[in-house]
């Protein structure tokens, strides 16, 4: 029983595997870089995850559930507590400005929408909002940098007006990361999470809604009708997090912290060869 459980859950990773492989390949990595990658990750987990009585496993444990040599498990061990490879992702300060562009009473209105806001001024202006939550970027070079990317229209007054709350990195590479870093790893830690004995029965929310039956001519219309809900909810879940960040006071947004995410995504097969059914 237990081999032919085994068995089902690599028939499921070969699937989910084939994505990966594209965009491993796409990027030139190879199959030892990943296995590398892989190799750690492993080693990491099986040490930290599975250790008795709160205690880091040992070398000669983790050799055994991995199936890697004591001296190959001791050298990962040793590039792990170095950071070697640390992966670090972090948001951009034009991300940031206009984050709190939506998240602080001082720039939003009665309803909580972001106000239009004149250039300069101490208070309730753009520039006073790029000191505080633009890092050390001047404020004329955010405004460029905002109405370069469609982020920000401005009126012949000056005052500058929110138009896309959301901006993507412009660079594909920029966007395989922070998708990677800030989706799919939430997404598999769910299912992790909601599939583990040791977690409570109710678990995190996970939702999928799926059609086997719809004609490949509405591919398109669906396509489009779905992406506008996926962004109407993601900015009523943005609006939910703005709201509790608000009620932080600033000097102790570093303590305690937490980091949470709510996803919804789109699906459309278009890998023939992926062997599986919903």
């Amino acid at each position: 029983m237990q081999d032919k459980l085994k068995k089902q859950v690599l028939d499921a990773f070969l699937i989910v595997m084939r994505p990966i492989v594209r965009i491993l390949l796409r990027y030139g990595v190879g199959y030892r870089e990943f296995v590398e990658v892989t190799k750690t990750a492993f080693v990491d987990i099986a040490s930290t995850d599975f250790g008795i009585r709160g205690r880091p496993t040992n070398i000669s444990r983790v050799a055994v559930m991995t199936g890697l040599t004591r001296k190959e498990v001791r050298r990962l061990r040793d590039k792990i507590s170095s950071g070697i490879d640390m992966v670090t992702v972090k948001t951009t300060p034009l991300s940031d400005v206009l984050h709190h562009w939506y998240a602080q009473d001082e720039f939003t209105d009665s309803s909580g929408n972001p106000l239009s806001l004149p250039f300069a001024g101490d208070t309730e202006s753009f520039s006073s909002l790029v000191r505080r939550f633009g890092g050390d970027i001047p404020p004329g070079a955010m405004r460029t940098e905002m109405r370069r990317v469609g982020a920000v229209s401005e009126d012949r007054a000056g005052n500058l007006t929110i138009m896309d709350r959301a901006i993507l990195p412009s660079e594909k590479h920029d966007i395989l990361i922070a998708q990677l870093i800030h989706a799919v790893y939430p997404l598999l830690s769910n299912v992790n999470y909601n599939t583990s004995p040791n977690e409570p029965e109710d678990g995190w929310a996970s939702r999928v809604a799926y059609t086997q039956i719809l004609r490949s001519s509405e591919k398109g219309r669906l396509r489009r009708v779905t992406k506008d809900r996926i962004v109407e909810f993601a900015e009523s879940i943005d609006d939910i997090f703005m709201a509790y960040e608000s009620m932080q006071p600033n000097e102790s947004v570093n303590e305690g912290k937490a980091a949470i995410a709510v996803g919804v995504f789109y699906f459309e097969e278009r890998d023939k060869n992926a062997k599986y059914r919903w």
